[in-house]
């Protein structure tokens, strides 16, 4: 993975002309001017306003409107000409450095078929004659019609020489060639790991290796160097703050992540705000110590808790159900814990206060850790905030467990209208109640933090407002939404993508929305997202990006 990363920078232009600058007092605060201002406020109840003063540690200071008296002193004011100004979106969900490397390295998200994928594949290995090995994402063989999974032949035909290593779009499967396989050691008689699956056929090795198989490659696959880390942390940061994301959870933060992170902050370079959740007990441990870390670098970084997994996805069927999958009923997933482990993990987390965000995709996946919880909250007393990241496809009867035990849904629109003909293929008809529930799990009290879960997603945020509105894609298919009972009104869905994700990362005393005391991170966009259809809500330009009442972006 070396050799193939490139410097990459964000512009920020002149904006002289609406930024005016006056001598500076001590402790001064600075103007947001005629703005069409809006933000939820912790409540989910829409203020508006016309102005903002930002006081000299970058927080909000006033919301004024039209009538009310200006300062006289500031040392900087921004005349927004009319346009809208809303908070930065907080995505609950998401993998800072895999995102930054996913737009680096070779991706297949917009391949609609194996043929144009193999064509990719073949032109990229073309043009990067020197890369030892191929390394790529986002293959998908749902969208393929493929009706199967790809091949280690198919990729021989192609590239032979040297190892190919694809990951599934859902990160949750791997897609290799036969020279990967024999940089691994991997041979017929190689067995699936416990919680991962190398897929076979006639007793060898097809090429898919599901969950924990894909780390049978880890010593293979050359690891990146602490500078291309940072370049891939640059390269997020680009996209992220021009997507109007301005603080995200980490999902799966290792020790080399965070060391990024930290270089980053160091520098000054570190924009966007990062709540960590580590990957694992081990890195949680080497990370946080004693304890989750304090706020750091002016609330840009901390650590809060850790990220495990109970099962795998659905599009590879690792996703754990209570009932066999309809399209193959000899399997039901996998289980990427026992409940002892589980707890355990849990259990070793809580005991020093760190935070735990559980992967939950399938039904008794999602069972699993609500018993879990249940029993540990009658040892970990307080305010514990457990998470369950997804909770994709909830038994019914399990709905009402989250608001019961205060348990969060971290869960992420878009992939409601990225696997709604998967999800049918794979659940059936009779099973999608309590399939990406957001309104039965909001009307039964439960909190939501809304996320993209990128590079699985896009990180634009707008495209999941959207979803959650409508449950209909980027073409309005279904018309008229699919499980359409499950939308959610347009308030409630930007609620859940800023103070629901700052709520479930403990960060709502200083993020989420634009209230007096908080972190004046903001957007000026091209459109009232209140107003817009939300067909124009998918199309929302981000027009700036400020961080602290600072300009951090400014895009044409």
């Amino acid at each position: 993975m070396t050799g193939w990363l490139k410097n990459c920078s964000t512009a920020l232009g002149a904006i002289a002309v609406a930024v005016v600058f006056t001598p500076a007092a001590a402790e001064a605060d600075s103007l947001i001017e005629n703005v069409n201002g809006m933000t939820p406020d912790s409540q989910g109840k829409i203020i508006r306003f016309s102005a903002m003063v930002v006081d000299d540690e970058g927080k909000v200071k006033q919301l004024l409107d039209r009538r009310d008296k200006r300062p006289r002193e500031v040392d900087f004011q921004f005349d927004g000409e009319g346009r809208t100004l809303i908070p930065g979106f907080f995505d609950a969900h998401g993998h800072v450095i895999n995102m930054g490397f996913a737009a680096l390295t070779l991706d297949l998200s917009e391949t609609k078929s194996l043929t144009e994928a193999l064509a990719k594949i073949d032109r990229y290995a073309a043009d990067n004659p020197n890369r030892q090995w191929i390394i790529g994402n986002g293959w998908n063989q749902e969208s393929w019609g493929l009706g199967r999974f790809p091949t280690a032949a198919e990729l021989d035909a192609i590239v032979s020489d040297r190892p190919v290593f694809l990951s599934r779009v859902d990160g949750h499967a791997a897609w290799v060639n036969g020279a990967a396989m024999k940089a691994a050691g991997i041979s017929a008689t190689s067995k699936s790991p416990s919680g991962g699956t190398i897929e076979k056929v006639g007793g060898k090795p097809t090429g898919i290796f599901v969950d924990t198989a894909m780390d049978l490659f880890g010593d293979a696959i050359p690891a990146p160097r602490p500078v291309e880390n940072d370049l891939a942390l640059s390269k997020a940061q680009e996209i992220l703050l021009a997507n109007g994301v301005t603080s995200i959870a980490d999902m799966g933060t290792t020790m080399q992540d965070w060391q990024s992170f930290r270089r980053a902050g160091d520098a000054g370079q570190l924009k966007i705000r990062i709540v960590s959740y580590a990957a694992g007990v081990d890195n949680m441990i080497a990370i946080g110590g004693p304890g989750p870390s304090p706020w750091l670098y002016d609330d840009h970084l901390k650590l809060a808790g850790v990220k495990l997994y109970i099962d795998g996805a659905l599009g590879s069927r690792g996703a754990l159900l209570k009932q066999p999958y309809q399209d193959k009923p000899k399997e039901s997933g996998l289980a990427m814990l026992t409940s002892a482990q589980l707890k355990n993990k849990m259990s070793r987390a809580a005991m020093d206060g760190f935070q735990t965000a559980v992967h939950a995709i399938g039904d008794k996946a999602n069972d699993e850790i609500l018993s879990a919880i249940e029993e540990l909250a009658y040892t970990y007393k307080g305010d514990r905030r457990w998470r369950v990241e997804h909770a994709q496809i909830v038994d019914p009867a399990d709905l009402g467990r989250f608001a019961a035990t205060g348990t969060i849904a971290s869960m992420q629109p878009v992939h409601q209208t990225s696997d709604r003909l998967m999800a049918e293929s794979r659940l059936g008809p009779d099973r999608l109640v309590g399939a990406y529930a957001w309104r039965s799990l909001l009307d039964s009290g439960a909190n939501l933090a809304f996320g993209t879960d990128v590079p699985v997603e896009s990180s634009n945020p707008f495209a999941g407002l959207a979803a959650a509105m409508t449950r209909e894609d980027a073409a309005g298919q279904p018309f008229g939404g699919w499980m359409p009972e499950e939308r959610l009104s347009r308030e409630q869905a930007w609620n859940a993508y800023t103070n629901g994700a700052a709520y479930a990362a403990f960060a709502e005393d200083r993020l989420g929305s634009l209230e007096v005391g908080k972190r004046a991170d903001f957007l000026i966009v091209d459109q009232d997202i209140l107003l817009a259809t939300p067909a124009q809500v998918r199309s929302v330009n981000v027009l700036q990006t400020w961080i602290a009442g600072k300009p951090v972006l400014v895009q044409n």
